[in-house]
This record gives C-alpha cells, structure tokens and sequence, in this order.
C-alpha cells in the first residue's frame, strides 16, 4: 500500500511539474511583480546582518543554490524561488535588505527568518523583522514606487496587478505556543483563541496591504505541520507530536475561512486564495523524512548528506529543496488559475 501511495505522489507531481515547465514558456513574467512577506521558509536574506540565531548567510546553506550561501534556509531553492520561476521571473525576488541594483518595480522579499504574525514570537533566537514591519517596510518601498510612476494612484493601479505572497505564523507556534520555557501564551490561550488571535492580527495586516497599496491579488500559506519537523519528532523517537499538529490544524481550517470571508467582503476586484505549507501528506515522496540532511546543530561548513535529494528536511526545522519544489508545485494550478484569473485589475 505504501509503494501504490508513494507511486501515485510521484506521478502527480510529475504531472505538475510538466504543468509548470509548460508555464515558463513566457516572453515576461505573468504578474509585472511579486511581493512576498513571511519568515524562513521563504527569507532570502534579510536576516544576514541582523544580531540573530537565525541567519544562515554560510556553507553548507545555499551548497545547491546557484549563487551559494545567501541567507536562504535551505540547501538551495525555497518554494517562493520555484513560484516565481512558475510565474516567468528570470530573477529571483531580491530581498529587502539588498535591493542595489534590482528593480523594485518586479518586487521585493520582506520575509525574516523567525519572525512571527506576534511581534515576540521567535525573537528567542534573535532579532527578527515581524510581520508589522515588514508591512512598514513596504510602505517605505511604496513611497519610491509612487515616485518612480508618478504617484501613489498610479502605484496602486501598477499594484493591482501585481502577486502578494504571504507565508507566515510557524513560529507564532513553534517559537512562541509550543516553547512553555519561555512563552506564557499558552496559559492564556486554548489553541482555539490563538487561532482566532492570531488571525485577527494576519488580517489586519492584509486588510492595510488591500485598502493602502492596492493589493489585489494574494496567495496565503497555511502553518507547517510543525508537529513532525525534526525539531519535535527527535524528543517521541520520531513520531509526530499531534498535539503540535492539532493545533495548527485548527489555525489553517479557520485560515480558509477567513480567506473565503475576505473574498467575500473585500473589493470585487479582489481576489485571494489559500495554499497549503509542507505536510506530512508528501513525507512518501522520501526515503528519510525523520532526520535532517545537515546534522544539528547545522553550523558553518559543517557536512550535510551526501544524497539530499532523499531527505524531506534540510536542517530540524526547513524543508530540503526538494520538499520546497514539492509544496511549490502542489500550489502550482491555484496560483496559475489566479494570476490568469479574468478579475479586473483597476483600483475601484
């Protein structure tokens, strides 16, 4: 039985991937640019020359990405890298961090690797940029959009086309709910009410990049199943924590609701839709998908496996490019339906 079901995974994806390379036949991207906000599953270095744990600007981070170590959390691509790929960019989204020499008009990555919907969550590991600040930051990158077009209608209007990638709240749980030696949240909070807490946070923010910037198109992640990331499995000799699991379950059924909801209150211009993060559902499509690629801790120029293709997990907590390519292509047929949507792009 698990041969047919590891089989059938494998022939669905080869199917999405045929379906994406059939994508990138494009003279130029299908969005003219593509902002994202979130923490290390899709940080591309805004976190490497901030006083944090979580950077990862070195060896072996980066060994199979083309430009090597750039702060990606990964071995090489994360799932927002083979999006934009989907979606015809020849380069990746830069990071906020370093936008010299890129166009800000094709986008730019805000994401933070340990940062949180909560402004404390991960900030055990370091200083972060949470989601209020990234938000912020793309007011400050708005203001020289509106300058370079000629004002701040004329960049919504530039806005309306454009894609908004949001992927965050894995440490609102991993390093702020689940993390009792540091974090009181739990003794205020049944998960129920930190969804519900949670959510109300993440939408207003949404709502700002709507009603402010113009935004009308977003793709929202859900949690990770972070019950069975290596980090957790490690302490039930490999078996995922479903209490973990539970939780976050919880928090992406609301997180559907809520899309559906904003869909339906927001600008009939509008339109946004939810995308699963790494689960275990894709865990067949690897021979290990217990342990890490590189040991933990992984620290610099420390030696990773050799065969990393077969890995699930990178490092105790990130997906391995592979994983990443997988939950990309997975979204690949909802995101291409709403770029390619006919929703008028005009600001109401």
């Amino acid at each position: 039985m698990k041969a047919k079901i590891k089989l059938l995974l494998v022939l669905s994806l080869l199917l999405a991937a045929n379906c994406m390379q059939h994508y990138f036949v494009h003279a130029e991207p299908l969005v003219p640019c593509l902002f994202a906000f979130g923490d290390s599953l899709t940080d591309c270095g805004n976190n490497n020359n901030r006083a944090t744990l979580g950077r990862v600007n070195f060896l072996p981070y980066g060994i199979d990405f083309p430009q090597g170590p750039t702060g990606r959390f990964t071995n090489g691509r994360t799932s927002l890298d083979f999006i934009s790929e989907l979606l015809g960019f020849l380069k990746f989204i830069p990071p906020h961090a370093d936008t010299s020499g890129s166009d800000i008009l094709m986008g730019v990555n805000y994401a933070s690797g340990g940062a949180g919907i909560r402004p404390e969550s991960g900030m055990v590991g370091g200083n972060n940029i949470d989601l209020e600040n990234q938000v912020r930051n793309h007011r400050a990158i708005f203001s020289e959009i509106s300058e370079k077009l000629g004002g701040s209608e004329n960049a919504k209007e530039y806005l309306n086309k454009c894609l908004y990638y949001v992927n965050i709240g894995n440490n609102d749980y991993l390093f702020n709910y689940f993390l009792f030696s540091i974090y009181l949240t739990r003794l205020f909070y049944t998960p129920q009410q930190y969804a519900d807490n949670l959510l109300v946070r993440l939408f207003k923010y949404i709502q700002e990049l709507h009603d402010d910037f113009g935004a009308r198109k977003f793709v929202v992640v859900g949690v990770a199943d972070i019950g069975c990331v290596p980090a957790t499995t490690h302490q039930t000799n490999g078996s995922c924590v479903e209490e973990m699991s539970d939780a976050v379950s919880i928090f992406n059924d609301k997180l559907k609701s809520r899309v559906d909801q904003f869909n339906n209150h927001s600008s009939t211009h509008s339109k946004s839709i939810f995308v699963p993060s790494f689960d275990r559902s894709i865990f067949p499509a690897f021979p290990v998908a217990n342990a890490p690629c590189c040991p933990t801790p992984c620290l610099p120029n420390r030696t990773p496996c050799q065969n990393r293709s077969n890995y699930m997990f990178w490092d105790e907590t990130h997906p391995s490019e592979d994983a990443n390519r997988i939950t990309a292509q997975r979204s690949s047929n909802d995101i291409m339906r709403l770029v390619q949507s006919s929703i008028q792009t005009t600001t109401p």
